[in-house]
């Protein structure tokens, strides 16, 4: 792939997912250096654990500090557009619904870049490593962010979300093997598609405890 495409791809990714995780300290309240960490935190931190797996380092991110200025840039602008902008319950609905594409956007980029990087690494023939990696580079972000914020990461929890990851890894890793110019575009908007889905049909993962529905009021009387 073009690196100067790729560099453009990346860093659509790193601010779609800014963008999430800067979202996520200010529904937690948190103050304008906990929205900039959580908001780095979760644009960068897929991205250093694909590194140390891969046995880069110093990691991508310190060694070009250009995606954490604009990871910093991004939750800053964050935080100002709902200080001063986004104040009434309508609109930070209508931030969610942003926050939400974000959020899918970040998983399918970061879910092909990680496959990608595992392949450049000397890793193209080891479908399992590059699928994992790409994978774990699409989740690791939320993850350390969900962390951070004293809850138990989505990933774990809510509806299909690693698995569209895994699943927009797995199409990128065959295609660009195929030699399909178009694979990392294909894979992203795979895990894109699947991602919100799973967010408007509530598509959920079976549980050892199925949740019972709430019964109602005359069923109780």
């Amino acid at each position: 792939m073009n690196p100067g495409l790729l560099f453009l791809t990346e860093c659509i990714g790193v601010v779609a997912f800014a963008l999430s995780g800067a979202a996520k300290a200010i529904d937690k309240d948190l103050d304008l250096f906990g929205i900039i960490v959580l908001g780095v935190t979760t644009a960068s931190g897929g991205g250093v654990v694909r590194d140390l797996l891969l046995g880069v380092t110093p990691p991508a991110m310190f060694q070009n500090p250009v995606y954490a200025e604009l990871a910093l840039f991004t939750s800053l602008s964050m935080f100002l557009l709902v200080r001063y902008g986004f104040g009434s319950p309508y609109a930070r609905r209508r931030l969610d619904r942003v926050i939400e594409l974000c959020d899918a956007v970040g998983l399918g980029i970061f879910a092909v870049t990680g496959a990608h990087a595992a392949i450049a690494a000397g890793y193209g023939d080891n479908g399992f490593l590059a699928v994992f990696v790409g994978t774990l580079t699409g989740v690791g972000g939320g993850m350390l962010r969900d962390i951070m914020a004293r809850e138990i990461p989505f990933v774990l929890t809510k509806n299909i979300y690693a698995l569209a990851a895994l699943a927009g890894a797995y199409l990128y890793y065959h295609l660009q093997a195929a030699g399909v110019s178009a694979a990392m575009t294909a894979g992203a908007t795979l895990t894109f598609v699947i991602r919100l889905l799973a967010e408007r049909f509530g598509w959920q993962l079976p549980r050892a405890h199925p949740k019972e529905p709430i019964p109602k009021k005359e069923e109780i009387l």
